[in-house]
């Protein structure tokens, strides 16, 4: 399985400036895997060391930050001799050990030649509880499901994914429709490792399921052993509620859908801990499109989104029927799967900061408003090929942006105000509008 980030992971081992590295993401979208692989295809050696229930790790970080007596006890449990320039150090599940998740600090102040990478469930939320941490003194990545084009290099489609970063869309155009295909399939297994791992090697869509079931019942678990026990319950209704909020023509979240009479002060908390723990987005949105976008966000307005699209399917039990239906499953429940998906796709940048614009009068409203670099860009998502785009127009009209874009089931094209790109090319979105722009 091939996982972008290590691309970056690998410039980071280059780097002069390197400090620890900490990997964040949900539980289960493949963050022990990335670092066992990046020590086994980039280094000599690497030393794995999960923290969870390790009363030997205990010990060692319960005494002073002695940077040679942890090195000297790494070795012992490694049977070989640590040298930093071949060596990966792999610290998983962190978070049990917060003076481990300390330590990092003296490594980069005291022993920066040493290459450690560090990764834990749920550590968003340890870190939000106050554990103590080296600010300034590590470096981070985030690790999300699978992508679209990461699933297509798991089906060993590689040549769809080089004509996708080709740009030629007068070639792509012909190959359409097997483009769309694997979409389909990708809006129903998702993009969790394990759940694309049984799909590969199964092709068996009841055993896709099986594995989301039991993802969703694991993370249900987690709210119960995890959150503080006066918030499980409003923590389990306002996850349940997200697939019927954005099954509403207008998807902004109502609080009143989780429960007859339910106001914000008595769910912030667990809409938090949720976020905290990578299982939600949140995008908020802006009442002017103009920079920052942050500085003008409606705090009281806002999306919610689940982590991975097949997840989502699988939370409204969502048939396999669908994928034989024509193109019946990127309208599913008003379209909220293709909402889902092109948020999965937007968030890996981590140079996107990404909110939603409405008008004041509600009578327009733009999925998803993007701010990157010096550019904002105006989305409009289309499940099908109904290629009207009303808001965007208004939205055009109204402040006339650099970018306007449209994403649909329709070829790419670029028209006097806008550019239309397949859904399917939207992990090259960026190249296809500097290409537009030239």
């Amino acid at each position: 399985m091939y996982r972008k980030l290590i691309e970056q992971l690998k410039r980071w081992k280059n780097s002069k400036n390197r400090k620890p590295m900490i990997i964040r993401g949900a539980r289960q979208v493949g963050k022990t895997w990335l670092m066992k692989e990046f020590g086994r295809t980039c280094y000599q050696h690497s030393v794995y060391i999960s923290m969870d229930e390790n009363e030997i790790m205990e010990g060692v970080f319960r005494d002073a930050f002695d940077i040679k007596r942890i090195i000297a006890s790494l070795e012992i449990e490694a049977g070989f001799k640590i040298n930093p320039e071949d060596t990966l150090i792999i610290f998983d599940e962190v978070q049990e050990i917060p003076r481990a998740l300390k330590s990092l600090k003296y490594f980069y102040e005291n022993a920066p030649e040493y290459h450690i990478v560090a990764a834990g469930s749920l550590l968003g939320v340890a870190l939000h509880e106050g554990t103590s941490f080296p600010v300034g003194k590590v470096d981070f990545c985030d690790l999300y499901p699978l992508d679209y084009e990461e699933f297509l290099a798991a089906c060993q489609e590689e040549q769809l994914i080089r004509l996708l970063a080709s740009g030629d869309y007068s070639l792509i155009s012909n190959y359409k429709n097997r483009f769309i295909d694997y979409l389909k399939y990708y809006y129903y297994v998702g993009g969790m490792p394990e759940v694309v791992s049984v799909y590969r090697e199964t092709w068996d869509l009841r055993a896709v399921r099986d594995i989301q079931e039991k993802l969703l019942a694991a993370y249900e678990n987690d709210f119960s052993k995890h959150a503080p026990s006066g918030i499980v319950t409003r923590i389990k209704m306002l996850w349940n509620s997200i697939p019927a909020q954005l099954a509403k023509e207008n998807k902004k979240f109502i609080y009143g859908l989780i429960r007859e009479g339910a106001r914000a002060r008595e769910y912030e908390v667990a809409m938090t801990w949720l976020i905290d723990c990578g299982l939600v987005y949140k995008v908020n949105r802006v009442k002017k499109p103009d920079f920052p976008l942050r500085a003008y966000q409606d705090f009281q307005a806002f999306k919610l989104f689940v982590l991975d699209v097949g997840l989502l399917g699988a939370m409204t039990k969502l048939s396999a029927k669908v994928i034989l239906e024509g193109n019946a499953l990127f309208e599913e429940f008003k379209g909220a799967l293709t909402e889902q998906y092109v948020l999965q796709q937007l968030v890996l940048n981590p140079e996107h900061d990404i909110f939603y614009w409405s008008s004041d009068t509600a009578k327009a409203e733009l999925d998803f408003l993007i701010q990157n670099d010096d550019k904002i860009i105006p989305m409009e998502v289309k499940a099908e090929e109904n290629l009207q785009a009303k808001s965007l127009k208004m939205f055009y009209q109204k402040y006339q942006p650099d970018i306007a874009v449209r994403t649909s089931m329709s070829d790419y094209r670029i028209q006097d105000w806008m550019v239309n790109i397949p859904l399917y090319g939207i992990g090259q979105m960026f190249s296809a509008l500097c290409e537009g722009e030239g």
